[in-house]
């Protein structure tokens, strides 16, 4: 294991936290499991401070009141730090403090390979090892390739955020940098709400007729009820063209074709989800989506055309991805209305294009 402390207690983890109280950083990450489960969880937890790496085993019944408030009062440096976040917050609670971001970091200050593994290796000359990008987070025993792989996403994180910091201050992008982070937490606080009249409507759906679209959104949700029920990923359940396969045999006419390798209870609820479909009335089948195209006005292009102009310009100036001084879909709302711009933008992004308050 390299030596690297696990840590599988309520005890232990608070013992570390009340030991390591100097330190005003801490670099983390996290690791969830979402390609054997339906409900992701967290599995792992990576801490780094300075001369130490270690890991927190999140599946063991840790109370972890008292680390997150350690790491609130600290800054928690994470490199892209939407998903950990999240993750952190539906597995331990946790509501961050000050977080500083090297993703962010990088983008602000032109760099055009922006991955962890880019940045470790233009800083450091080193390679990571891909080997457990896709493992199984959830098992135990780790191994040493897996626990080698984890801490390397933290290991480096402190040390790169030194160097993009003092660039950033150094270009004169540090508010951008504050401004850009705390955006980024704030987001990670709302919940994302599926849409229920789109989630269902997956590839291969749009050349499907009224009635077949109705048998597809009782099979979606069907499969997402099994998954949910056996704590599987939705793909392994069915795969998303074998529903559109059954759809296309259910409305063929002709005897349905039902995947030979069917559980027999999962099969008898399918046979009944397809029949309740093929029964519903025409006026509870969904419309076919009609693709709606909204039309500028020739003052809405115009404006669009200025604001892509400037935004490509201050771009090339500063020699940044344009995207991040605005995304196209940015630029087409604020066109179409001028007053959303302070909801869109942030207050650096408005300044770059002209559009103060």
């Amino acid at each position: 294991m390299h030596n690297i402390p696990l840590l599988a207690s309520t005890e232990g983890l608070d013992a570390w936290c009340a030991g390591h109280t100097g330190y005003e950083r801490v670099a983390v990450d996290t690791e969830g499991d979402s390609l054997h489960c339906y409900f992701e969880k967290l599995c792992l937890l990576q801490l780094s401070i300075p001369g130490q790496d270690l890991i927190v085993d999140p599946l063991q019944p840790i109370n972890f009141e008292g680390f997150n408030r350690f790491l609130s009062e600290r800054i928690a440096v994470f490199h892209g730090c939407d998903y950990d976040l999240r993750m952190l917050r539906r597995g331990t609670g946790f509501l961050p403090g000050q977080v500083s971001d090297t993703y962010l970091a990088a983008r602000l200050l032109g760099i055009k390979e922006v991955g962890l593994a880019s940045l470790v290796k233009a800083f450091f000359g080193l390679e990571l090892p891909k080997a457990s990008q896709k493992a199984n987070w959830a098992r135990r025993p780790l191994t040493s390739v897996m626990v080698a792989y984890a801490v390397n996403d933290t290991k480096y994180l402190l040390p790169i955020a030194d160097r993009l910091e003092a660039g950033l201050r150094e270009a004169g992008r540090w508010g951008w940098y504050e401004e850009s982070c705390a955006r980024a937490v704030a987001a990670t606080v709302e919940d994302r709400q599926r849409d229920l009249e789109r989630v269902w409507k997956i590839a291969g759906s749009s050349g499907l007729e009224p009635r077949g679209l109705a048998i597809l959104r009782d099979l979606w949700f069907w499969r997402d009820g099994e998954a949910q029920t056996a704590d599987r990923p939705a793909f392994q359940i069915m795969r998303n063209e074998e529903l559109i396969d059954l759809v296309k045999s259910a409305t063929s006419g002709e005897r349905i074709k039902y995947p030979p390798w069917l559980p027999s209870s999962r099969r008898r609820r399918l046979e009944q989800t397809v029949e309740r479909a093929l029964n519903l009335p025409e006026s509870e089948w969904p419309a076919r989506p009609k693709s709606v195209r909204f039309r500028s006005t020739p003052e809405q292009e115009q404006r669009l055309e200025q604001l892509r102009t400037r935004r490509d310009n201050r771009a090339k100036d500063l020699g940044l991805d344009p995207a991040i001084i605005a995304p196209r879909s940015a630029l087409e709302a604020i066109s179409r209305q001028p007053h959303s711009a302070p909801e869109i933008l942030m207050t650096w992004q408005r300044e770059l294009l002209g559009l103060e308050d």
